[in-house]
């Protein structure tokens, strides 16, 4: 054959293996990386999910405005998973893509569940919990939701008909923004229960109602001096450790217990992590026992208590612990700088518009110790202020940028500021060129809406559970609950989130509406935007080959739903949670 025919016929021969190269290519669900060759055998896979929607959010982040990145599958119909089926095999995600190639990875021992249309997202992950005070208050009174005092008592009377007396009883859950002009006093209880201690903390810990046994417990008289940053009112109760410090030390073992129980309720709700918001030298001393014992039901992010000093000064010295495994991490540093909005102790930078001549409390006067909180993050500690009122924000970033100019390296420590719940509009743009993430509560703006104007007024609340303005300046975001204060459930979180809408959808047109998200951004903010805030965002937040295998699956699809008819996100129920791989919660019957 001559030289120029034969070079012609190679080099047709080029062009239809590169067709078919292409073709192959194109039809394919997943990178040519994640596939195996004709000549290479396929990796066992230990559990095959199949038949499912599965959203990976293995694409780009939205802009400042919600607007999905072009590589979303997101449409004029709305939003398309991107999957139907995984394999997983060693606590990591195997192959993503479809039923037929995930069941390629399958052998003797794999267990294939199908799923029949349920829906799988990344792993939940809620990055601020009180974990031990949910747990305890399985134990404890609930009281969530009483309108009045005398509510509260009765609830207290059907749980403990009858109790032994000198018993303590220990509650939680009065919303001390509902009854801050009204405070309870102490002779209610008295006269409901006089031969028992009382002690019923408020539902975000920033108020403590209790009766005469339980203040002569805690020594606390007419004129006792209050505790730096709380107040103790006449015949009532204002926010006080005194009282807490009374209750009598649990053993160690049932605050493993409380966690425990606290953990698995996490689980059953399809949670995958935790970020424990401040945990004390006994909380820490049995997480790590837990972790030690692989007793932790789900991942933890335990922030310390810089209120505990001793614990504060032990790891100043020693430094964070990273767990290679990622069960138990402790990086981070929870501080206190200014108090609560409903009781009047976050710090504003003018009056409460309904206590005329109060701005609240802040900084020293609220027991934050800013030279402790240098020394761990110098020492190279995350850390994360709770701070509510625009002065109290803003002069928690004032700390974090005199810090910063100190010790440049602080600033890759992705210091957090939780709640953020009232921000001065100078301040938004000041997160974003500080580094600091926004830790926020979809469920405190709608929980607060019935008062939370009355304090700030008109103007002030533009500025108040402002998502929006925070991703409009650019600042990262993430979403948690606050519990046992709030609900923790992400159905309930993302609905709030979405429409700006409490759980019986009101007000019908959402309080302050402009400052709601999109649904990709509220999951996000709890699942690849949570892991960033926890440096894990290279391990878990997106579903993706040689990631964690973490994963929440719910009968719901909330990318439709919550795009198209959000208050049924309200309806959603969780199927599956695994953690590492396995199932460690199945609702399904499988």
């Amino acid at each position: 054959m001559p030289a120029k025919k034969l070079l012609t016929n190679y080099w047709g021969l080029y062009f239809i293996l590169g067709l078919l190269l292409a073709s192959c290519s194109k039809n394919s669900s997943h990178p040519p990386s994640e596939r195996t060759t004709a000549h290479t055998k396929p990796p066992s896979a230990d559990l095959i999910f199949t038949d499912a929607k599965i959203y990976s959010l293995n694409w780009g982040e939205p802009d400042s405005n919600g607007l999905p990145a072009k590589n979303a599958l997101h449409d004029h119909a709305g939003w398309h998973a991107d999957a139907d089926a995984l394999a997983i095999k060693d606590g990591q995600i195997l192959y993503v893509g479809n039923n037929a190639e995930a069941l390629g990875f399958k052998n003797n021992t794999t267990r294939i569940v199908s799923l029949n249309g349920a829906t799988i997202i990344p792993g939940v992950i809620d990055s601020h919990v009180h974990i031990e005070e949910l747990g305890a208050i399985l134990n404890h009174v609930n009281l969530i939701g009483t309108p009045t005092p005398e509510d509260a008592i009765m609830r207290i009377h059907k749980q403990f008909p009858t109790i032994a007396d000198g018993s303590w009883i220990i509650g939680q859950g009065w919303d001390e923004g509902t009854w801050a002009n009204h405070y309870p006093n102490k002779h209610i209880l008295d006269k409901a229960f006089p031969n028992h201690p009382v002690v019923l903390k408020s539902l975000h810990g920033f108020a403590v109602w209790a009766n005469s046994l339980a203040l002569e417990k805690a020594h606390i008289v007419s004129g006792t001096p209050a505790p730096i940053g709380g107040k103790i009112l006449t015949d009532k109760t204002g926010a006080t450790t005194l009282l807490l410090d009374a209750i009598p030390v649990i053993s160690e073992q049932q605050l493993q217990n409380n966690l425990i129980n606290g953990l698995s309720r996490m689980a059953r709700d399809g949670f995958v992590a935790i970020h424990q918001a401040g945990a004390d030298g006994a909380q820490i001393k049995a997480f790590q026992r837990l972790n030690s014992q692989h007793k932790l039901p789900v991942r933890v992010y335990a922030m310390l208590s810089v209120r505990d000093h001793k614990l504060a000064q032990q790891w100043a010295k020693r430094g964070p612990l990273t767990d290679d495994k990622g069960w138990l991490d402790i990086r981070s540093v929870k501080a206190f700088y200014d108090g609560a909005l409903g009781s009047r102790g976050a710090r504003l930078l003018e009056d409460y518009s309904d206590m005329p001549g109060h701005k609240g409390v802040s900084g020293d006067g609220y027991g934050f110790d800013g030279q402790v909180v240098k020394s761990l993050m110098a020492a190279g500690f995350q850390i994360a202020v709770h701070a509510i009122g625009d002065a109290g924000n803003r002069e928690t970033l004032n700390y974090f940028e005199k810090i910063y100019q100190l010790l440049p390296q602080t600033r890759q420590q992705r210091n957090r500021i939780e709640h953020a719940q009232v921000v001065n509009p100078d301040d938004f743009v000041r997160f974003k060129s500080l580094s600091i993430i926004a830790s926020m509560e979809p469920h405190h703006a709608v929980e607060d809406m019935p008062w939370a104007e009355k304090r700030l007024g008109a103007e002030r609340i533009k500025g108040a559970y402002a998502w929006r303005s925070m991703r409009k300046a650019g600042v990262r975001l993430t979403f948690n609950s606050d519990l046992p204060g709030s609900t923790h459930s992400i159905f309930s979180g993302l609905h709030a989130a979405v429409t700006r809408q409490n759980d019986q959808s009101q007000p019908a047109e959402g309080w302050h509406k402009e400052q709601a998200l999109t649904i990709e951004e509220s999951i996000r903010a709890y699942t690849n935007w949570a892991a960033y805030a926890e440096f894990r965002e290279k391990q878990t937040g997106i579903i993706k080959k040689d990631y964690w295998a973490d994963l929440t699956i719910m009968d719901i699809d909330p990318f439709k739903t919550g795009e198209q008819s959000p208050e049924k996100l309200l309806q959603g129920k969780i199927l599956m949670t695994i953690i590492d791989g396995k199932i460690v919660s199945d609702n399904t019957g499988h």
